[in-house]
């Protein structure tokens, strides 16, 4: 079987809880929550946590890192990400909020209303400032919230790596989750800042096996913690980069599930 193949991979038990940090999902035919859903039974991910898709066709992504491609459709389908949660008790949603929009607050309220246990921002879809008033607000209520914020970087002054960063020094009750583990192959400063700040994590989708390995050395097992991208990258593949990492038992069950557990209290 796939899935005892994988979860026993250098020692890890059957029994060990697995969680997928970062799944995206989209009433669409290459990211559809059915489709993931098998990939989560064909792989042995228990658990996932799940963000509106669809804002970027992915199968173009380059298009959109290089400037080449304006988001189609930049509106996030948290209805969506909301009916998976409810059908499937073993997806836990975070919201997707532009924090151009006006009603940033009202939204989130809404959204912990609605069961979501985070927030996501995206500023590929967005092209927002992590310095602006609609971040920050959103930042605060986090912390009071008890959800985690969630973001990529891009290569931009506005919402680049060290802006993240600010964010999280400036904002210290709400935890900050940056995906694959920062901008480009091995971004120091992303390192850094989870080595020296208490609410700042990694998340490793699509990252850089080697940068993951030194990750765990400079900072320990307790920062990072594993996501797949699902649909850009296959979730089994993902999780087999955390399997080869040269740990122990407890890293690699603090970073499977342990650390997005404690996290969102789940």
């Amino acid at each position: 079987m796939i899935v005892n193949a994988i979860r026993n991979f250098m020692g890890i038990e059957v029994k060990k809880l697995i969680i997928d940090a970062h799944a995206h999902l989209s009433n669409t035919e290459y990211g559809n929550t059915e489709m993931y859903l098998k990939l989560m039974k064909e792989v042995g991910i228990d658990q996932a946590v799940a963000v509106p898709g669809a804002m970027l066709d992915v199968r173009k992504m380059t298009e959109y890192i290089t400037g080449r491609a304006k988001p189609e459709n930049p509106i996030p389908d948290n209805q969506y990400v909301e009916r998976a949660c409810k059908a499937n008790k073993n997806i836990h949603g975070f919201i997707c909020i532009n924090p151009h929009d006006k009603d940033v607050d009202q939204q989130l309220e809404k959204g912990k209303k609605q069961g979501f246990k985070g927030l996501k921002l995206s500023p590929m879809s967005h092209q927002f400032s992590f310095s602006s008033k609609g971040i920050t607000s959103l930042a605060s209520l986090c912390g009071d919230y008890g959800f985690p914020l969630y973001s990529h970087v891009v290569y931009s002054p506005g919402a680049s790596t060290v802006k993240f960063i600010q964010l999280a020094k400036q904002f210290p009750k709400t935890n900050f989750i940056i995906g694959h583990m920062g901008f480009g192959p091995a971004d120091q400063e992303a390192l850094e800042a989870a080595k020296s700040l208490e609410n700042f994590y990694l998340e490793t989708s699509t990252g850089n096996f080697l940068h993951i390995q030194e990750s765990v050395k400079k900072v320990g097992s307790s920062k990072i913690i594993f996501g797949s991208e699902y649909p850009l990258s296959h979730p089994g593949i993902e999780l087999e980069k955390i399997m080869k990492l040269q740990i122990n038992d407890r890293q690699r069950e603090e970073i499977v599930s342990g650390n997005i557990k404690h996290l969102l209290d789940i």
